[in-house]
């Protein structure tokens, strides 16, 4: 049976980790390693999970690497522990008990899918669908957007992401010198399907996730940290990317102009200059 290690990244959020990490200890797929990865994290996260979790492993990075990289912290781990897949969810969500089994049921069905989606829900809603494993992303506009229905895919999201080792031994880990948070699980999957890999979701596979957790859905950090790492995106996939940025922040300037928002405005200059 192929064996799954699973990399929990946390950052100040023990309490969500905690919940997620009950529920992945209740998963029927007999053969998984759970690895929790703390980000730096400057709250009492540590000593909470060690107290409430003592026998989960707990991986300390010293400092906030970003999402790819807190997560690729753990990922090195499990390609030198000779994991078959890695399965990557985020802190801030739960798993029915069979997410990881349909997860690897899925990938199992072709040799050629290099990552596997689950179907997100909304916490607390019961069955209202966050998104259908993944989205697309319009490089003409700058724009990428979730699926919430069956459908083609350009990547599968970082909440819930199965990954085959072999794939990764191959194109290599998130870019997390470009990439601190936003946008590195649709690189990777980018960098995966120019390889000859495919994605795909599983849809017995259900995880309940908390949307911007971390840093809230209107945050300006958000926008800073989103606009940054969409700028590097356009500018290595964009065939024209001078015209796709300058479309995707007159869009987002827009709205945030007309909704009185001026801390996002700067926000969003400041994570342009920044890229």
């Amino acid at each position: 049976m192929e064996r799954v290690e699973i990399v929990v990244l946390n950052w100040n959020g023990w309490q969500d980790t905690i919940a997620c990490i009950f529920s992945i200890q209740k998963q029927d797929y007999p053969n998984f390693h759970l690895l929790v990865v703390d980000n730096g994290s400057t709250d009492d996260s540590v000593v909470q999970i060690k107290k409430a979790a003592p026998a989960v492993e707990l991986l300390q990075t010293g400092a906030n690497l970003g999402f790819g990289g807190g997560c690729n912290a753990g990922i090195r781990l499990a390609l030198d522990r000779g994991a078959d897949f890695v399965w990557l969810i985020n802190s801030d969500s739960t798993a029915d008990v069979c997410a990881l089994s349909a997860l690897v049921r899925k990938a199992q069905s072709h040799q050629t899918l290099g990552a596997v989606g689950s179907v997100l829900y909304e916490m607390g809603t019961g069955g209202q669908v966050q998104l259908w494993g993944g989205g697309r992303v319009n490089l003409w506009l700058g724009q990428s957007h979730h699926q919430q229905s069956p459908g083609k895919l350009d990547f599968i999201s970082g909440a819930s992401l199965l990954l085959r080792c072999a794939v990764l031994e191959k194109i290599g880990l998130f870019d997390q010198a470009s990439f601190f948070m936003y946008w590195e699980d649709t690189d990777l999957a980018f960098r995966l399907q120019k390889a000859g890999w495919q994605l795909a979701v599983a849809d017995d596979s259900k995880v309940w996730h908390k949307q911007s957790a971390s840093l809230g859905k209107r945050s300006p950090l958000l926008d800073e940290y989103f606009t940054q790492s969409a700028v590097r995106f356009l500018r290595r996939y964009a065939r024209m990317p001078r015209i796709s940025i300058a479309l995707m922040l007159g869009l987002m300037l827009v709205k945030r102009v007309a909704m009185a928002e001026l801390s996002r405005v700067r926000s969003v200059m400041k994570g342009y200059r920044g890229a």
